[in-house]
């Protein structure tokens, strides 16, 4: 399925499945599953613990709070796909950060956690009959469907790694 069979599109969520390409939800979960593919580990080291402003996360901190937000995202994703209808409540995400300790790991770590993070999120969704990714729940206060979730991984790793070129590799210079 593609992110033309989203029945609803949710707000605030809408900002990342906008992103994403219009294919088929694995093959564009598969297509993103490599930061290195789309910047160097040795270029983001390179930045080490530099911001591009004050208060602003560390490269570390965005790749953690990406694989945290894959996680968070997937967990509601099973848990929407097995038609449990708990409401599921938002989370914080500079508290995450703050204790995450990211500052403590290499890059090349925090890749390889995202790879198989989204290797996980990749046999989730392989595992998702058409029936399972159109079931939604609510987080956030809102209905979300499975496959609107799955778009929310794509388009949220995009959009950070798209800040990170944007505004972090330009502390290179």
């Amino acid at each position: 399925m593609t992110k033309s069979d989203i029945p609803v599109m949710p707000n605030f969520f809408d900002r990342y499945i906008n992103i994403a390409d219009n294919t088929d939800i694995v093959d564009a979960l598969t297509q993103s599953a490599s930061f290195n593919d789309l910047i160097p580990a040795d270029t983001l080291e390179a930045i080490g613990d530099l911001r591009y402003a004050p208060g602003k996360w560390t490269v570390k901190d965005i790749l953690q709070h990406i694989i945290d937000n894959e996680r968070i995202m997937t967990y509601r994703a099973m848990r929407f796909s097995r038609n449990d209808q708990t409401p599921l409540p938002g989370y914080d995400e500079e508290l995450l950060a703050q204790f995450a300790a990211a500052d403590r790991r290499s890059i090349a770590d925090l890749y390889a956690e995202y790879a198989a993070v989204r290797q996980a999120s990749i046999m989730l969704y392989k595992s998702f009959s058409e029936e399972m990714l159109l079931r939604s729940g609510v987080c956030f206060n809102q209905n979300i469907s499975v496959l609107a979730l799955g778009y929310v991984l794509v388009g949220h790793a995009t959009h950070h790694v798209n800040i990170i070129r944007e505004r972090y590799l330009l502390l290179l210079n």
